[in-house]
């Protein structure tokens, strides 16, 4: 019945997993219905998770005839993959879409330049700040060599050309990404890197009446005096998604996920251990198919589990378990290409999985060269008390039970034996030594 209850729970996962594919109908309910403003809230790191969602709410507003999207922004950047997307995704909206870094304190750094700018609109509120766009590798350390100057180029090059189609200071955004420079929002506007200033969404949207914008299909005046402000809401499914895109949690997830089905292997018949890693590996590859993963690295990771179950078999006197370790740390670093788990996580959890690893293959490895503990090998050598004189045979007490045994010389009462070998229910007993008391 437990293992029944396993499959029903894991099937159960599985069912909402596949149902969290489907278009999540439920957060569309407070989207415009034409002549409002559809705004949608890009807060945190750019990540695959949010790059769904904003173009998810880009297409309801073109769906429900929306008169304006505004993007309310506030990020430290994120994955380039993810920006390209979102950028994409408004360069050729049919709707006007209006960036917006807001509130006061928010910013819009590294990968939130270049969505900024490529709005129809680009404007910030008081007191924000935009910049910082130079590109950074695994751990947001610089990436280095060659491979630098080609990935600084290439954005460099993107991020200039999404400026100048929207007429925007496409010079200094390419300083912004060559030399991470950061100005305020007054500054900002001064320069011709965003258009308007705008203390809250009213004013905003008062401040782009009348303003004229290059669609896709054409050019439109905005008519926003009027409009009234609905927010495009991230439903469950969104906030799941993007806590488990994140490459912190879905590494910590496949590391758990193994555990839990190395335990279940090592010690079969546990369940827990190995519905908890089934579970925690399932949304781990979700989240490894949203990230730029090194597959050499997952490979290394692989590699150490293998070796950790190996050294339940082998006697290698702790080499298996070493090499493991090393493979697991090489490969936790590589894992991911573009954004990388820091080392304040990776050490810890290396250090706790790698020992919990060592700990249960130590165990199995004792567990199968131990003595048994039953049957008639766990009798072999058993210590026993003679409870009714042997000559030749006689009754003991051994292992908990009262058994017939016989002896070469005679034994009695009191007298401890030593347990020599088992002949269906007689037992070969002899008198013990001191040692073996």
């Amino acid at each position: 019945m437990t293992r029944l209850r396993a499959v029903i729970f894991i099937s159960l996962l599985l069912t909402g997993l596949i149902y969290g594919y489907i278009p999540n109908s439920m957060s569309y309910l407070s989207a415009s219905t034409g002549g409002e403003a559809l705004i949608i809230e890009l807060e945190g790191a750019i990540s695959p998770a949010t790059a769904t969602y904003v173009t998810r709410g880009l297409a309801e507003a073109k769906a429900t005839g929306a008169a304006l999207a505004v993007i309310r922004l506030d990020t430290p950047g994120g994955l380039g993959s993810s920006m390209r997307t979102i950028v994409k995704d408004i360069l050729n909206s049919s709707v006007p879409v209006i960036v917006y870094v807001a509130p006061r304190g928010a910013g819009a750094a590294s990968a939130g330049v270049m969505i900024t700018v490529a709005g129809h609109v680009a404007a910030m509120a008081p007191g924000t700040n935009i910049g910082a766009a130079h590109p950074v590798s695994a751990g947001g350390k610089d990436i280095g060599g060659t491979m630098s100057e080609k990935v600084v180029n290439d954005m460099a090059s993107y991020g200039r050309g999404i400026a100048e189609d929207k007429g925007k200071n496409g010079q200094w955004v390419e300083r912004a990404i060559r030399e991470s420079v950061s100005i305020t929002a007054e500054e900002a506007l001064k320069i011709n890197v965003i258009d308007i200033i705008a203390k809250d969404l009213d004013e905003l949207l008062r401040l782009v009446d009348g303003r004229e914008v290059t669609l896709s299909n054409g050019k439109v005046t905005l008519k926003t005096a009027e409009l009234t402000t609905t927010y495009f809401k991230s439903g469950f499914r969104d906030r799941i998604l993007k806590t488990i895109s994140d490459p912190n949690i879905a590494y910590i997830l496949m590391m758990i996920g193994l555990a839990g089905l190395y335990f279940e292997l090592a010690h079969p018949g546990a369940i827990l251990p190995g519905v908890i890693g089934g579970i925690s590996l399932i949304l781990a590859f979700y989240s490894l198919q949203t990230l730029p993963v090194n597959y050499a690295g997952l490979l290394l990771i692989v590699l150490a589990i293998i070796f950790f179950i190996a050294e339940i078999k082998v006697a290698s006197y702790g080499m298996l378990s070493i090499g493991g370790l090393i493979s697991l740390v090489i490969g936790s670093i590589m894992l991911f290409e573009d954004v990388g788990v820091p080392l304040q996580i990776i050490i810890p959890t290396v250090i706790l999985v790698g020992g919990f690893f060592i700990i249960v293959a130590g165990l199995a490895f004792k567990a199968q060269r131990a003595r048994p503990k039953s049957g008639v090998e766990g009798l072999l050598g058993e210590v026993g008390i003679v409870m009714e004189s042997i000559d030749p045979e006689g009754l003991v007490f051994v292992h908990g039970e009262y058994w017939r045994a016989k002896a070469i010389e005679k034994l009695v009462p009191g007298e401890n034996v030593v347990v020599e070998g088992v002949h269906g229910l007689l037992l070969n007993v002899r008198r013990a030594n001191k040692h073996e008391l």
